[in-house]
């Protein structure tokens, strides 16, 4: 490697090493590298991007403490994501292969078109440059750079084999300044700036365990873009998707899951509804939608989870997963986190 006053990051497990510049977090560093490190939100929210430092010592920018204790953090963890060398370090952690050789790109992106699902959900399909193709693994998200920096991050809900458009799901955020945009004023045709791909929330595909998935709201995108990866591969695998909503209109593209399950005869379709009203003609599940999960099966042991949504529901499944049975490396993750107001 060559020499710089930049300090070097060794992976204790693999012996991969990388320099990070006084302007990067050793994530951005690794990513940089070609170095494959779990992560999701990038920003000190969802814990994805934990590990341990065994020597060295690092400085973290701001993140959101319930996502690292007070005695993790005294006992050597970091969240990657947020942390700055202050000294070569040695790190452990796990590295991830199905992404390995892609790399993030600013790339512009024109918005093809809009179509308003429901009140408060719309999707977008992007068109990349006509000489310009996105390479990505479903599952993965964008981030698009705003005017004055900020970036707003969004799953990818089509599979890498669909990719003439990039498909994205968003939903309104009350106060939110770029889903308002998105909603009330951005035309159709508007050139946008992303960053692509980024996030670990992919199919392990060397495995053969059942999959229960679970979606919240427009966690659905990317475990959307999953599934068609996983038709469109001919994989045999059982599946369990579960998807959760306050009231009915919230499973929206409810018809494309109730296709799947009819047609595949591996796939089983479970739609739970927190706030269903009493006087609704819904006759399907009821109450909170890991808690379905957990009531349909005593022992998690043989499963892998995939689990998408708001940050809350994805910390409650994990521990309660884990608590019964589930092996802590078959639950993979993708918070979502909303830009503080």
């Amino acid at each position: 490697m060559a020499s710089t006053n930049f300090p070097t990051v060794t992976i204790q497990n693999s012996g991969h090493q990388f320099q990070v510049r006084p302007s990067q977090t050793v994530l951005e560093a690794a990513i940089d590298a070609g170095v494959n490190l779990p992560y999701g939100c990038r920003n000190g929210a969802c814990g994805a991007c934990k590990g341990k430092v065994v020597s060295g010592k690092v400085m973290h920018d701001d993140f959101q403490g319930s996502t690292i204790s007070e005695a993790e953090l005294a006992a050597g963890q970091a969240l990657f994501c947020c942390a700055r060398p202050l000294e070569d370090l040695v790190i452990e952690c796990r590295e991830l292969s199905s992404v390995a050789g892609i790399k993030p790109r600013l790339l512009p992106v024109r918005v093809q078109k809009k179509e308003q699902l429901t009140g408060d959900v719309m999707v977008l399909f992007l068109q990349l440059p006509a000489s310009e193709r996105l390479q990505f693994v479903a599952g993965q998200y964008l981030e698009f750079i705003l005017k004055d920096g900020k970036r707003r991050a969004f799953s990818i809900a089509n599979a890498p084999h669909d990719d003439a458009l990039i498909e994205l799901h968003l939903r309104l955020i009350p106060g939110g300044q770029f889903t308002q945009y998105v909603f009330e004023e951005m035309p159709e045709k508007a050139i946008l700036r992303i960053e692509a791909p980024l996030g670990t929330f992919y199919l392990r595909e060397d495995s053969s365990k059942p999959i229960i998935f679970v979606a919240g709201g427009t966690g659905f995108a990317p475990i959307k873009g999953i599934i068609e990866h996983m038709i469109h591969q001919g994989m045999q695998r059982e599946v369990v998707l579960y998807r959760g909503g306050r009231v009915e209109h919230d499973l929206y593209m409810h018809a494309l899951c109730e296709r799947w399950a009819e047609f595949l005869p591996n796939f089983t379709y479970i739609p739970v509804l927190s706030e269903a009203p009493v006087d609704t003609q819904w006759q399907g599940r009821t109450g909170l939608v890991h808690e379905a999960v957990l009531a349909d099966y005593p022992d998690l042991s043989a499963y892998e989870a995939y689990v998408c949504g708001a940050p809350g529901m994805v910390e409650i499944a994990h521990q309660t997963f884990v608590k019964q049975g589930l092996s802590v490396d078959a639950f993979f993750s993708d918070a979502f986190t909303f830009a503080p107001k």
